[in-house]
């Protein structure tokens, strides 16, 4: 048996001891695990420069949702830590972001560490109460394993609760080998290697997320500016009004 909980670096200790799972056995995924749809959600990377918007993101969910996430009941204190201490230079976080940039769902792709399995990756999601029903989740996975495959990741790992039903609904519909242990669950998925497909695939969404975020920035901007023009011309009139008066 293998515990793949040792190959990551997690910044918040559990609550729990880790559970053991098997790595080898894993279906691999065809091409059609991941089915495209009309609707394109943009996703893009994130990096240090939205560390605040991340801690925002996180400390916004409700005490079960932390649960959930993190596998125990992680105080705002924690989740700071855990922010801190986000390596960006080695994992990759993507997110998703509504049209006032708040960041509403969000997803950390944690490499190994271990010199041994630098093949290995782990994956960890998260999305607003507000953004749920959209399929965000999912999405993400999407993205995750894509970026996983181009940097030659062959096993990618979800620790999850056991009562985190949509997250393992997300690893069993990829094809994951899910093995539970009481109260907590360890899906493994063999991916396939990156392809022209897949490495042409990521950079087109990367360039479409980066399109929609700066468009998105450009609005918020352009509707600030209007409203302080709405208040200082509303000031300018009642000036007026008060002159005549």
């Amino acid at each position: 048996m293998v515990d793949p909980t040792r190959w990551f670096k997690s910044a918040t200790p559990p609550a729990q001891a880790p559970v053991s799972a098997a790595a080898s056995g894993a279906r691999a995924p065809t091409d059609h695990s991941f089915p495209s749809t009309s609707v394109v959600v943009p996703i893009r990377s994130i990096g240090p420069g939205q560390r605040d918007r991340i801690l925002d993101h996180l400390l916004s969910l409700e005490s079960h949702d932390r649960y959930l996430r993190f596998g125990y009941a992680a105080n705002d204190e924690q989740i700071t830590r855990y922010v801190d201490q986000l390596n960006f230079e080695r994992d990759e976080l993507f997110g998703i972001f509504n049209r006032k940039l708040d960041l509403i769902a969000m997803a950390h792709l944690a490499f190994s560490i271990d010199p041994q399995y630098t093949s290995c990756a782990e994956f960890g999601v998260s999305v607003a109460k507000s953004a749920r029903g959209r399929g965000y989740g999912s999405r993400l996975f999407e993205r995750a394993v894509m970026h996983a495959r181009n940097e030659g990741v062959t096993q990618l790992f979800i620790h999850a609760l056991s009562e985190n039903t949509a997250m393992l609904k997300i690893a069993r519909h990829a094809g994951a080998i899910i093995e539970r242990d009481g109260s907590e669950s360890e899906a493994h998925l063999r991916l396939p290697p990156a392809n022209f497909d897949s490495r042409m695939t990521e950079l087109v969404n990367q360039q479409v997320a980066l399109t929609d975020y700066h468009l998105k920035a450009q609005a918020k901007q352009f509707w600030s500016l209007l409203a302080v023009l709405q208040d200082i011309r509303q000031g300018v009139r009642e000036a007026r009004e008060r002159v005549r008066g």
